[in-house]
């Protein structure tokens, strides 16, 4: 509930820009930065936010990233003017990363049984292609009955009632270090910081997360504008988008039961980027084809979700030790958030530069190349680690 709340507020803006244009004058440009601001918190607050998470405690950063949604969310919807609501999503991207950023530390502490482990990590994964198919799907008709504001509130409650269930459902973590802990501990998070730093598997996991992570957004976020100029109806491609994200979560939750089981992560890392690379090549190179085209985006959807749920997975065991799991995630989300930043403006490039997307499945298999490359190289370092 925690995560799937927390993607709500990242979809809910891009079915929201016509009422905002109309209601507040909000300009592409602007519209450009509302949505990217949520990405511009985890580029440069992930690793922080993790060290903070392994000191403090995940389960307490987690309840002050979703008290914090609640309130840029709820000041959103009051906001008179562009700058007042640019200035809440500030807030909303920083609760944002605060909410999920310590969730698979904080199943590591809870969950002992290694193959319960993995499918847990497997199911929050799928918290992004949830929320993005739901946003996507049930967003338009929301706005249309009870306007952008009354949406903005109710994902405040919504924020609200998802801290109440965790508090509820997730024992309190340990008590809060004292001032003289605090100071001693200062070099301790340098120590922590340098730990993960120079340990092999956090790199490879964040550029593993950045070579997904941009593509996949790039072919998803664009689907709705190809198949609007292809012709469709605006019910059709709603439709049609929520379905190619929400299958995502298929791979994510398909990666912990096959890791559960004893399958090499490395393997399925390389199957996904494979079918990804594949994927994409089909889906914007099979111009005349659409029932093809749609599919191949299935596929490219689906499958690619593996590839989270596995370094979610991959990171509670390649982080360098137990007190380093949410620095580690950390630094995968700085990089997810980078690709997500990079990967789309790349691909809107080569299609303009060209002149259509025919094109566009260079810069998508180039990256499926390099995961598979960074896959190969994760399998070794698992293997000094199992």
């Amino acid at each position: 509930m925690v995560g799937v709340t927390c993607a709500l507020h990242v979809g809910k803006l891009p079915v929201a820009i016509p009422a905002l244009t109309e209601s507040l004058g909000v300009t592409l440009v602007q519209a450009g930065f509302l949505l990217s601001l949520v990405q511009l918190a985890g580029m440069t607050l992930g690793l922080p936010v993790g060290l903070m998470a392994d000191k403090l405690g995940p389960r307490r950063v987690m309840m002050a990233g979703l008290l914090l949604l609640a309130l840029g969310s709820a000041l959103g919807a009051l906001a008179t003017n562009v700058m007042v609501l640019l200035a809440t999503r500030v807030v909303e991207g920083m609760g944002f990363l605060l909410a999920v950023l310590p969730a698979p530390g904080l199943l590591r502490q809870r969950v002992h049984h290694a193959p319960m482990l993995s499918r847990s990590l497997g199911w929050w994964g799928a918290y992004m292609p949830v929320g993005t198919a739901l946003a996507l799907l049930l967003g338009v008709p929301l706005l249309s009955a009870i306007g952008w504001r009354w949406a903005w509130a109710l994902l405040a409650l919504l924020s609200l009632l998802a801290a109440a269930a965790l508090a509820q459902g997730v024992t309190p973590d340990g008590s809060l270090p004292t001032v003289s802990e605090r100071r001693s501990d200062a070099a301790a998070l340098g120590e922590r910081l340098r730990r993960t730093l120079h340990a092999p598997g956090p790199w490879l996991l964040a550029l593993a997360f950045f070579l997904y992570s941009g593509q996949w957004l790039a072919v998803v976020g664009f689907l709705p504008t190809i198949y609007s100029q292809a012709g469709y109806a605006g019910s059709v491609v709603a439709s049609l988008s929520a379905l190619a994200a929400g299958i995502n979560m298929a791979g994510n939750i398909g990666a912990g039961w096959w890791l559960a089981r004893g399958a090499r992560p490395g393997a399925v890392l390389v199957l996904a980027y494979v079918v990804m690379g594949l994927g994409a090549g089909v889906a914007f190179g099979a111009d005349g084809h659409p029932v093809l085209q749609y599919l191949a985006v299935l596929a490219f959807s689906g499958v690619g979700g593996l590839i989270p749920g596995t370094l979610f997975g991959l990171a509670v065991k390649l982080a360098p030790d137990s007190d380093t799991v949410s620095t580690t995630v950390g630094w995968m989300q700085q990089f997810s958030s980078l690709g997500q930043f990079l990967g789309p403006p790349l691909v809107a490039w080569v299609a303009t530069v060209v002149g259509g997307w025919q094109w566009t499945w260079v810069v998508t298999g180039a990256s499926s190349l390099l995961g598979v490359a960074i896959a190969i190289r994760l399998q070794m370092v698992w293997r000094t680690h199992s």
